[in-house]
């Protein structure tokens, strides 16, 4: 039995993630485990508590060095780093044209211990880093912050989760951030079998197009219907990407125009 830890994220990501960790593994073997840890150190400490797999962002700062073994097969094809704005709807003209100075001094709204905060900081745009994902909302809509970025991947089914009840609050349409963030899998430091296996069945699924199949049902309409390729984008960096996935990493979200 695989003890996935699969919390700490948003319910469209926890689906999508299960989906493929049950089709490297045939639907069977996996014990997932939707615990949340606001906690980073709670977070960074996951493996101590019997979790085998888990799926992070490359590079996540809350686990030290030589306590995780890496998989550095990138699981979302880059969707997670095209971030889509949810904004006031008074705002929309305020978007609609805006440059890169200006959105540098709004003020994003990003949920505590997520790794956006020092990624937005280190790019100098202006961070309200407190509280749970549905707090933030309330921020947005009492004026705290100025928007709040989410991947593409997982925009929609949070603005309906979250947002879309407080009234006052939209899907900006114009345009969008990019940044590299790539989903990997984080495994035990002691399954190197773990590794192997998930090296094997990875390249097996990518090859026989059950990999793209998977993606397709999940974000094929959503990629659609965030219309990426018509998005006027902003380009950030992330200093925490490790170098080994700069080669594969685009400086501009290609894959979806």
């Amino acid at each position: 039995m695989i003890k996935f830890w699969n919390g700490n994220k948003s319910k469209s990501r926890q689906l999508y993630e299960l989906d493929i960790i049950e089709m490297l593994f045939n639907n069977n073997k996996i014990d997932c485990d939707n615990t949340n840890y606001p906690s980073a150190e709670d977070e960074g400490n996951i493996f101590n508590t019997g979790t085998d797999v888990l799926v992070t962002v490359a590079g996540n700062q809350k686990f030290m060095p030589n306590t995780f073994l890496e998989l550095a097969e990138p699981l979302c094809k880059g969707l997670l780093g095209c971030r889509i704005l949810i904004i006031r709807d008074q705002d929309r003209a305020k978007f609609h044209d805006i440059d890169e100075e200006t959105l540098k001094g709004l003020i994003a709204g990003i949920p505590n211990t997520w790794a956006d905060a020092d990624l937005f900081r280190a790019n100098h745009y202006q961070v309200l880093e407190k509280g749970e994902l549905e707090d933030v909302f309330r921020y947005l809509k009492q004026g705290l912050c100025d928007y709040v970025s989410l991947g593409a991947n997982e925009v929609e089914h949070v603005f309906d989760q979250h947002a879309q009840h407080l009234g006052g609050l939209t899907i900006d349409k114009k345009v969008a951030l990019y940044y590299p963030m790539p989903l990997v899998f984080y495994i035990h430091p002691q399954r190197t079998d773990l590794l192997e296996a998930f090296t094997d069945r990875i390249k097996i699924t990518q090859n026989n197009g059950q990999f793209d199949a998977i993606f397709d049902k999940h974000y094929g309409k959503v990629i659609e219907n965030m219309n990426l390729s018509k998005r006027r984008f902003f380009q950030l960096s992330n200093p925490s990407l490790p170098a080994h996935f700069l080669p594969h990493i685009t400086p501009t979200p290609d894959t979806f125009r």
